[in-house]
């Protein structure tokens, strides 16, 4: 294999969490006069941060979000988690044949990253490997949480790939210098493919990638 290290982030990635966030996110949106539809709320926010989510919807509303909207985003979208979130087709394969590190880096929180992996039963596979940028306060598409990855798993990096969905994931991973492939699905393709970079649509296809 050409690289030494798979650093990969998690949402659309290797869990299937997007449309649950983004749906929730939609439906609290709504409570405050502020009208998206899944289409436009996933083109918007794929891979952004929290913070750049909210503060969106803050600039669409004639009120002021509530003090625990952040609050209750959370509880409302860890608790689809638990019951409903499942892992992206073919990953546990993958992984189980993956011969070289790995690691996930996620804009999300720890305790976040942490539920959606143990609801999808990949908790096993990253414990000790699981980086979040708000553990650095380091968000893509800023590269510092790749570079902090890379350094922690102890790899330089060209002798890294990254493994990501959006746009903004893609972004930080080539401001830091870092190869990377982009799984590509309908509601993300075309923002990927402008951006030059080796695509794949299954994870049997992300191992030929790395072979």
């Amino acid at each position: 294999m050409k690289y030494k290290c798979i650093i990969f982030d998690c949402d659309g990635v290797l869990v299937d969490s997007e449309k649950i966030s983004i749906g929730t996110m939609v439906a609290m949106a709504a409570n405050i006069g502020v009208k998206l539809d899944e289409e436009s709320a996933t083109r918007l926010f794929l891979g952004k941060s929290l913070a750049f989510c909210f503060n969106y919807i803050q600039s669409h509303s004639d009120k002021k979000l509530p003090d625990n909207f952040e609050e209750e985003f959370r509880i409302r979208s860890f608790e689809a988690f638990k019951s409903d979130l499942k892992p992206i087709e073919g990953v546990h394969e993958l992984l189980n044949q993956l011969e070289v590190p790995f690691c996930v880096a996620s804009n999300g929180p720890a305790n976040k990253i942490r539920l959606n992996l143990t609801a999808t039963e990949l908790i096993d596979k990253f414990e000790g490997n699981i980086f979040s940028a708000y553990d650095i306060n380091s968000f893509k598409p800023d590269p510092g949480l790749y570079l902090h990855a890379a350094k922690t798993m102890g790899y330089e990096v060209k002798d890294c790939v990254v493994i990501e969905d959006s746009a903004v994931g893609v972004q930080a991973a080539l401001s830091g210098g870092f190869d990377v492939f982009g799984f590509a699905q309908k509601t993300n393709q075309a923002h990927l493919e402008q951006l030059e970079i080796p695509v794949f649509d299954t994870m049997a296809n992300l191992l030929k990638l790395l072979q």
